[in-house]
């Protein structure tokens, strides 16, 4: 201290409290790092203790080999897409009040029951298919935009829009996969930010609807046989990929992937999730459903053929 004989005594003092609080603090340092090292000795020597894995990121950002498959009716849209395309067709006048109602009755009983209805679903198809036979492929694909505006924009689930996004967010490619049309769909897609749409073809020549389909609807195990086709294209592993419905009618593509989730589910298909724990989601009333678990890799699609044939053949001829 006698070094700070030249300050006043003032100075002295505070500057004496700093040297102090200086040395108190290294010397409390010092003391900390060995007990520090002593607890981390301490620890290294105690036996491992078990920890419950935290679940794996999904999706799992950067994964090419990955990808989701979205149905579209009641899963990603309230109610039929096909529904809400008649409306507009009625209303540029494509058919009459009869077509119409025919329409409107399959709409509501979609709505009622929260399923597809095979029989009335058919109704549709084949009514949709005279009604734009004779019609050009361009025009149907510019006025579909308009629809989608009028009719279907504001029938998205936010809850599935998000999963969707999630998808495309960690890099994979997202696609919907329905018995609508595909022209129906590569619209909706679109507006969606989707990569694309596997969808039912309707069989044209030099842009004009015949009035018949290329093969067979893209309902059931059509759409597991579509996403397997697409799958080996793409270079995907099924096993890394994720599928979303709401019906029981598509447990074939959902037991193709690894991630299956049900979404909005009928009964049959809650029953068969739970089952098989997989993942639930539900957006009907707001709410969403517990996660059931992560799901297991399981199980072939049934067989059918002719999908990705009639999705080149379509493309062949525009």
């Amino acid at each position: 201290m006698a070094a700070l004989g030249w300050l006043t005594p003032r100075r002295r003092s505070a500057t004496a409290r700093s040297v102090l609080a200086g040395e108190a603090a290294a010397e409390a340092a010092r003391k900390t790092s060995l007990q520090l090292e002593r607890e981390r000795e301490e620890a290294a020597a105690r036996p491992a203790e078990a920890e419950t894995p935290p679940e794996p990121e999904f999706p799992v950002v950067g994964d090419v080999r990955a990808a989701a498959f979205f149905d579209l009716d009641n899963t990603v849209m309230q109610g039929a897409s096909i529904f809400h395309f008649g409306r507009g067709l009625y209303k540029r006048k494509f058919f009459q009040r009869r077509e119409l109602a025919r329409f409107a009755w399959a709409q509501a009983w979609f709505r009622i029951a929260g399923v597809e209805d095979p029989e009335h679903i058919q109704e549709a198809r084949d009514s949709a298919l005279s009604i734009v036979k004779g019609h050009r492929v361009s025009e149907l694909m510019s006025i579909g935009e308009e629809i989608y505006d009028e009719y279907m924009a504001d029938r998205i689930w936010p809850g599935t829009r998000d999963l969707a996004q999630a998808h495309l967010d960690a890099g994979q490619k997202v696609w919907l996969v329905t018995a609508a049309p595909v022209e129906t769909a590569t619209i909706i897609a679109r507006r969606l930010g989707l990569t694309g749409a596997l969808g039912t073809v309707a069989e044209s020549i030099d842009g004009v609807y015949t009035g018949k389909l290329v093969g067979e609807p893209l309902h059931g195990p059509a759409k597991a046989e579509a996403v397997r086709a697409l799958a080996a294209a793409e270079g995907l592993d099924l096993g890394r990929c994720a599928a979303y419905s709401d019906s029981h009618n598509d447990i074939p593509m959902l037991s193709l992937v690894g991630h299956p989730y049900a979404i909005n589910p009928d009964t049959k298909l809650r029953k068969y999730a739970k089952a098989r724990d997989w993942r639930l989601r539900d957006y009907r009333t707001g709410r969403k459903a517990a996660k059931v678990g992560i799901p297991a890799a399981a199980g072939l699609g049934a067989l059918a053929g002719g999908t990705a044939a009639a999705v080149a053949l379509h493309r062949r001829r525009h």
